[in-house]
């Protein structure tokens, strides 16, 4: 499963700290910073997925931090501020920003927020690792959406047929993106049984995967081979 990292900048302690508890409620990793540099740093050195900036912050505030990120970054941003005119609305979303809470706010009410915009995101940015919260058995990353309850798998906005073995291999490498399984461990995983000797079983329905899916015609393969270790989806 895909960590959703959301980054929560607010000079105000109590309030990051409350978004916090609710964000990490609903299974997300939360990344907290106090002003707009630090949470600039946080954002160089983690995947975030999601931000939630103030914009009133001493030093850089949340519109300035706003128009830095869009210089590099296209994740959803989330502005919080005690004002609430229209203008100020127009000139937040201005910056780059995909939507707008006004303090005080309700809780549940910027966490279903968040929801929308991560939901959003990940749909519109196939290349997106988020595992969405709202239905826990499907993952979408690389144009590829896996639905572990109907078995369904569409990648690029066709639907790839695929046989119980083909999915379940698909499925364990792309829930755990980035780790590398040896045809062992995917033989037992998958199976269900020891390997008590070598065999290509794997590898096989690998090659039969790879061809469903039009890895041959696919310039960044979904699928990796990592030579003499065993195969992985990169995030």
């Amino acid at each position: 499963m895909a960590d959703t990292n959301i980054l929560v900048v607010d000079d105000e302690k109590e309030i990051a700290d409350l978004v916090e508890i609710y964000l990490v409620s609903d299974g997300y990793k939360v990344f907290k910073a106090n002003s707009a540099e630090d949470g600039l740093k946080i954002i160089e050195n983690e995947d975030i997925h999601l931000a939630i900036l103030d914009i009133m912050m001493p030093g850089m505030d949340g519109l300035e931090m706003c128009k830095k990120i869009r210089e590099t970054h296209n994740f959803p941003i989330i502005l919080l501020s005690a004002k609430s005119a229209d203008l100020d609305k127009i000139l937040g979303l201005g910056t780059g920003a995909d939507d707008y809470v006004t303090k005080p706010f309700n809780t549940l009410e910027l966490t279903a927020r968040v929801k929308s915009q991560l939901r959003r995101y990940t749909q519109l940015n196939p290349n997106s690792t988020v595992l969405e919260k709202d239905d826990p058995n499907e993952i979408r990353l690389k144009g590829m959406s896996i639905n572990k309850d109907n078995h369904k798998v569409v990648i690029e906005g066709k639907e790839v047929k695929l046989t119980p073995i083909e999915f379940d291999i698909l499925y364990l490498l792309a829930s755990n993106a980035g780790r590398v399984f040896s045809t062992d461990e995917i033989f037992e995983k998958v199976w269900n049984e020891k390997v008590y000797e070598a065999n290509n079983t794997v590898m096989v329905h690998i090659r039969r995967l790879r061809g469903k899916m039009n890895e041959d015609e696919r310039e960044n393969k979904i699928i990796t081979t990592v030579w003499g270790v065993g195969y992985k989806i990169e995030r």
